[in-house]
């Protein structure tokens, strides 16, 4: 007595065998196509010259696209070096400070960071007094670094004065 099971193994090894038959059959017509496709190229003689020429200009494209990605690449570090040294031009005054955080953890767990974060601004413009306070993404993230719930105890920033009164807080070298 034979099971459904026995009945779809039979299915599936003739399903099989005639898949077989099937790819040998196409594996004789092959070659022959390929020998088509052979004559047919040696009939185009002129589509293998077309091909040679695309190769050509390719090439002084190639030579003419790496000579402008050296000039790109020049010019890019050119204005990188400018910008520094307009930078140091532009800064006028420099501190470094330890700013106390200890009063951000009196109040509620969830408003802790966003309290240590008024508070750093606070002690900049206490004593820098700036015309406008600009805090890096650095400081930012330093203060945010333990979520909401547990800013550091205490954070060492570099405030640097521009020309134009702006003051920008980054964090201080070694922290």
């Amino acid at each position: 007595m034979e099971t459904n099971q026995d009945e779809g193994v039979k299915a599936t090894e003739e399903f099989n065998a005639e898949a077989k038959e099937t790819k040998e059959a196409q594996r004789v017509e092959e070659p022959e196509e390929v020998a088509d496709e052979e004559s047919v190229l040696e009939e185009l003689p002129e589509v293998e010259a077309v091909e040679e020429e695309v190769e050509e200009v390719t090439g002084e494209e190639a030579e003419a696209e790496d000579i402008l990605e050296e000039e790109a690449v020049e010019e890019e570090e050119k204005p990188e070096r400018e910008k520094r040294r307009e930078v140091e031009e532009d800064i006028v005054e420099e501190r470094i400070y330890t700013i106390p955080l200890r009063r951000a953890w009196i109040a509620a767990r969830q408003k802790r960071t966003p309290r240590a974060v008024r508070l750093v601004k606070a002690f900049i413009q206490r004593h820098m007094k700036p015309e406008a306070l600009v805090m890096s993404n650095e400081v930012n993230e330093r203060l945010w670094r333990r979520s909401i719930q547990k800013p550091p105890r205490k954070i060492r920033v570099r405030a640097v004065r521009d020309t134009e009164g702006t003051v920008t807080l980054y964090l201080a070298e070694g922290d």
